[in-house]
């Protein structure tokens, strides 16, 4: 799907609905992280104003959904707690800067695109828990249908933005590709947990 590698396992879907009070809270805090991400991005680079007024068009959705999932962590009486370490993430941000030509812009392109690749694989997996959520929790797998169309279209967003500041749509294309090939190795290792990327 989208620019993945490396489909996830259906059987995650089944441990992540076995532990619903994990996957919510973990999920929340995914959400507030993506609008962390792009509100500093869009901090950090207000001289592309395009750039910075999608980002914190991007940014005012995930608040959105954090909100959303913050409602439902209350409504079952669970609490939202600290976040866990995102290894996913730290990993996939970790192969992005180990492979970095060393400029400010090239740096980033690749924020961009491994925020991209992120959206890319909560989108299959939401996916994934609105299918295993229809027949038995109607109000949150619709959630989830709203979150899997969200996460596609924040994917392409952030694609074309990287591509915007790059100039350069087929090296763009080609990075996202060596990132993603990335994100398979480390999904193939991660992805066993009751969380949106673990």
């Amino acid at each position: 799907m989208l620019c993945l590698t490396l489909p996830t396992d259906p059987r995650w879907a089944d441990v992540a609905l076995a532990d619903l009070p994990a996957l919510l809270t973990d999920h929340a805090h995914c959400e507030m992280k993506a609008a962390s991400n792009a509100l500093s991005l869009a901090a950090r680079w207000p001289s592309i104003p395009r750039l910075a007024r999608a980002l914190v068009d991007l940014a005012e959705e995930e608040l959105r959904h954090f909100r959303a999932l913050l409602d439902v962590i209350e409504q079952r009486g669970l609490a939202l707690g600290k976040p866990e370490t995102d290894a996913y993430a730290s990993e996939l941000r970790k192969a992005a800067s180990s492979t970095c030509a060393r400029n400010a812009r090239a740096a980033l392109i690749d924020r961009l695109l491994v925020g991209a690749i992120i959206e890319a694989r909560s989108c299959e997996r939401f996916r994934l828990l609105a299918d295993g959520l229809a027949a038995r929790e109607h109000e949150l797998a619709a959630l989830y249908e709203e979150l899997f169309a969200s996460e596609a279209r924040h994917y392409r967003t952030l694609v074309d933005l990287a591509v915007e500041v790059a100039g350069d749509e087929d090296a763009t294309r080609g990075r996202l590709a060596e990132l993603a090939r990335a994100e398979g190795d480390i999904a193939r290792r991660l992805g066993t947990a009751a969380a949106v990327h673990g």
